[in-house]
């Protein structure tokens, strides 16, 4: 699986665990907890707030800050199922590395900073949380319901505990 992270230019990527190391681990676990059987890519751009808001603004008309941004590169069905035809496989993988192009994740790294010390719990946990709530988005979740919200708090939480990050 590939996972490309990039900071943009001026945003420190000076955490306290490994970024890219960390996406990979979640998006693995969350890939697997679906059963995902594709070998997979996603992109992921960690920005600041003022980037994010401009992504927001500029995709989905919504001129504020955010903490996470997905754009699933799917559309799925039924959430978590990837059910891919013959005639879906030339929009969803790519064709060099055959991996299954999952969809784009922004995150912004001063949000995880607000949000991890307004919570009372690590770095390492927010960023953690939002690669995994993101990825979810990526299989199809969402959480405009509450019975969807439940399932995506559901599964984030076990998918975190299984890594071991936790609210310390």
């Amino acid at each position: 699986m590939t996972f490309y992270v990039e900071f943009d230019e001026d945003v420190s990527a000076d955490f306290p665990f490994d970024a890219k190391e960390l996406v990979a681990q979640v998006a693995q676990a969350v890939l697997a907890s679906e059963g995902c059987t594709y070998e997979a890519c996603v992109n992921v751009l960690v920005t600041d707030n003022e980037g994010i808001r401009e992504f927001n603004r500029q995709y989905r008309d919504i001129d504020r800050e955010t903490d996470v941004l997905s754009f699933p590169n799917l559309d799925f069905e039924r959430a978590g199922e990837f059910v891919i035809s013959a005639e879906q496989r030339a929009d969803y993988f790519d064709p060099d590395s055959g991996e299954l192009v999952l969809g784009d994740i922004i995150l912004s790294a001063d949000r995880v900073r607000e949000q991890a010390e307004s919570y009372g719990h690590s770095l390492k946990r927010e960023f953690a949380f939002l690669v995994a709530h993101s990825m979810l988005h990526l299989c199809g979740y969402d959480h405009m319901e509450e019975a969807e919200a439940e399932i995506m708090e559901r599964k984030q939480e076990a998918i975190l505990s299984e890594l071991g990050i936790t609210r310390d």
